[in-house]
């Protein structure tokens, strides 16, 4: 498939990045509406605090993680699909996607607070308690974001706390606050940021 010049265009990018934030919005406000705890987390998460600091430092992440308490799923369910997302099961993942003809790539993943979203994670994921309020929405607290993020440590997340440690929301005096394996991943990052 050959790619014209006029495929790319600022408007594109801008839409891209828009659609994200009207997304998070939608899904937040169809969760608080229903008086569901919920926070966002993943990428987006790490988009906000670094915004909060530098904001030509942030970083766009499409799809969007938002954690939530499992007991609460039937519930999310109903006020996800009256906001107009879609429920999949995407090979084990429950995500929602942004009406039926939308990519997964677009999609709203639940992760559910005080769980381990694979079982060689060293920790559980952060209770839903522990945020941030945003502009328009919760936001998972900086310290629960780390956590979830030495967690997975996969290439996505190393760079999303690279992101964290260059804008100097975390650095060297948070190793004593971390459990071992965690701390020790997050020393790999600030002994080699360039991997």
């Amino acid at each position: 498939m050959a790619i014209e010049l006029q495929d790319f265009s600022w408007k594109r990018m801008v839409e891209a990045v828009d659609a994200v934030h009207t997304r998070t919005r939608r899904a937040a406000s169809a969760l608080q509406e229903a008086g569901i705890p919920y926070a966002v987390a993943g990428g987006n998460a790490v988009a906000a605090w670094v915004a909060r600091v530098d904001r030509a430092a942030v970083r766009n992440t499409q799809d969007i993680d938002i954690l939530v308490n499992r007991a609460d799923f039937d519930a999310i369910k109903v006020a996800l699909e009256r906001a107009g997302f879609v429920y999949q099961d995407d090979f084990g993942v429950d995500c929602f996607l942004d009406g039926p003809a939308a990519s997964p790539r677009d999609a709203i993943h639940l992760i559910f607070a005080g769980e381990k979203v694979r079982p060689d994670h060293p920790t559980v994921s952060a209770d839903v308690t522990d945020v941030v309020t945003a502009d328009d929405f919760q936001v998972v607290s900086l310290e629960a974001l780390v956590r979830m993020k030495l967690n997975s440590f996969r290439r996505k997340d190393q760079v999303h706390l690279l992101d964290l440690l260059s804008v100097g929301l975390i650095d060297s005096s948070w190793l004593m606050r971390l459990v071992p394996a965690h701390a020790a991943r997050l020393q790999e990052l600030i002994d080699d940021p360039e991997g």
